[in-house]
């Protein structure tokens, strides 16, 4: 089976204009793009046929060749990530048996994840999508709680049922839980994590549906697919000591670098 991934990459973030282009810096001090940082997770990936970034701005193309990525410029029309990974595929020849969707906002997506996702949905021929979920500790989860109490949008979370489909994601913490938890203690909460895989099939549909309600309101490109009656596979993944998040505000920027100095990453 073929993989390709695509990392969607776009200047005019909504909430942080030149998110891409964004320095990290490693535990060693070494400062490189949130684009590049992304583009590394997904070489490090195995069974991967072609990794390329999708973007419609020149600025990003240039950086992104600079550091040897391969580049698929897309149009200004796209919507959210997932539209133009359809695009970028199609612009390719259609010709992948899978495809995955980086997004270039999860410099600290682990290899595994990705890997997991794409057995995953070879193995479950009735899902058109799938997508990594985690398990949140005490602390993550009050970490998801007090973002939304000071009105900041933090990780998503993600509800499924039987055989992992799933049944809803939001930007709210669910399902709701008034119990306190250590630090260290299981929870009820799952987060989502923003990494996709794709059968061509059900990416090409997408991009001709119409946004939907939920969709708008929470501004989830993934409940297009709920919407629309499609099986979305959440696959439970182990962080194996890794600590994860995405960058979503410009305050994400000093918690992924604390993250990585504290997990010796550069």
């Amino acid at each position: 089976m073929s993989v390709l991934i695509v990392i969607p990459a776009r200047y005019a973030s909504t909430r942080y204009p030149g998110k891409p282009l964004v320095e990290l810096r490693g535990a060693s001090g070494t400062s490189r793009s949130l684009v590049q940082r992304s583009w590394e997770a997904a070489k490090a990936v195995g069974g991967v046929d072609r990794i390329v970034v999708a973007t419609d701005d020149n600025r990003i193309r240039s950086a992104a060749e600079g550091f040897g990525a391969e580049v698929v410029m897309t149009s200004e029309s796209c919507r959210n990530g997932t539209e133009r990974c359809a695009e970028a595929h199609a612009a390719l020849g259609a010709a992948y048996d899978v495809v995955v969707n980086l997004q270039g906002d999860a410099p600290l997506t682990p290899h595994w994840f990705v890997e997991t996702l794409v057995c995953g949905l070879l193995a479950d021929p009735a899902a058109d999508i799938a997508t990594p979920v985690l398990r949140c500790e005490g602390r993550a989860l009050a970490g998801f709680r007090n973002d939304r109490r000071t009105g900041r949008v933090g990780g998503t979370t993600a509800v499924f049922g039987v055989g992992g489909r799933a049944l809803y994601f939001s930007k709210e913490v669910i399902p709701y839980t008034e119990r306190s938890y250590g630090d260290d203690d299981p929870t009820p909460v799952f987060h989502h994590v923003g990494v996709y895989a794709f059968r061509p099939a059900a990416l090409a549909d997408y991009a001709n549906w119409p946004v939907g309600p939920l969709e708008t309101l929470e501004g989830l490109e993934q409940l297009r697919f709920l919407e629309n009656g499609r099986s979305v596979l959440c696959l439970e993944v182990d962080a194996r000591g890794r600590q994860f998040w995405e960058l979503n505000n410009p305050e994400d920027v000093a918690r992924i670098e604390a993250m990585m100095q504290e997990m010796g990453l550069d």
